[in-house]
């Protein structure tokens, strides 16, 4: 019966994730037919084990009318309900009664955001901890990698204006760092969530961040850019805004390293969209 009522619990909170559409808060949406399949998996296998209960109860019923002298029905070893049953509960009670929290300048800091990372798992090339930087070659051949960035590059390299929205955000972060020369005096706008660096020189000076999940929330990664902001401008962390300025590039000694950024002309603060994360598309 409790295996019953666990993969009813399991089949309720996947299809419940879907109706509900907070799906997207734990996986890319290019994989949304995964989890949806699993959901009519379990909801089979439930079906089956009401089906099974049904038929045990059924049998020893007519055991005891027939009074055979023996039990049909299997125990269980206590090892199963003390530990396997509680794990499968969990994520059920988690799921539907804990708050889904949105990741946020929170998780920035307390991930760390400075150079040191980089360095973290060199030599290690199962080492992910993605930054600023969206970088999906991990996932390609060499080869196949600079083809498609070449390919990406074409996409905004004759554009006068650079629009970055939730369909091209990590595409478009991904191609600018990897050609910065040459995206350089080109207008860009793009949305996020403001985080104050505490290390930054120039207090005019701040990240503009949204989180990509690139195939579920456990390989999310908090994507942007510096911005240089009009002098004078005052903002708090998690503020979302919307930007608007030339691209170009500036050597920014807490990563040791030349980084795009956006000279600001325009900015506008704005309320934080539906979909806080964007998803790399392939």
């Amino acid at each position: 019966m409790i295996r019953s009522l666990i993969l009813i619990g399991l089949t309720y909170f996947v299809f419940q994730l879907h109706i509900s559409g907070d799906i997207n808060k734990y996986i890319n949406m290019k994989y949304s037919y995964l989890s949806a399949a699993a959901g009519y998996g379990l909801l089979v296998l439930t079906i089956v084990q009401i089906f099974m209960v049904n038929k045990d109860r059924s049998e020893e019923h007519v055991c005891d009318d027939e009074h055979c002298g023996h039990n049909h029905v299997k125990e269980d070893k206590w090892y199963k309900k003390l530990f396997v049953y509680p794990l499968f509960a969990f994520p059920i009670i988690s799921g539907l009664f804990f708050p889904i929290a949105t990741l946020d300048s929170n998780i920035v800091k307390a991930k760390g955001f400075h150079f040191p990372i980089y360095d973290e798992g060199k030599g290690d090339p199962f080492f992910q901890q993605q930054f600023l930087r969206p970088d999906t070659s991990v996932y390609y051949g060499k080869d196949d990698y600079d083809t498609l960035m070449k390919k990406e590059k074409k996409q905004y390299i004759n554009r006068d204006s650079i629009l970055l929205d939730d369909s091209n955000y990590l595409s478009g972060m991904e191609t600018i760092y990897n050609f910065p020369g040459e995206f350089t005096g080109k207008d860009i706008e793009f949305k996020g969530f403001v985080f104050n660096d505490a290390e930054t020189i120039d207090k005019n000076q701040l990240f503009i961040f949204r989180f990509g999940v690139i195939h579920c929330i456990a390989d999310a990664g908090v994507f942007g850019m510096l911005v240089d902001m009009p002098e004078g401008t005052k903002l708090k962390n998690d503020e979302w805004i919307t930007v608007t300025g030339k691209i170009s590039t500036i050597y920014y000694q807490p990563f040791k390293a030349n980084i795009p950024i956006v000279k600001v002309e325009k900015w506008s603060k704005t309320t934080a969209p539906k979909d806080q994360y964007v998803f790399k598309g392939y």
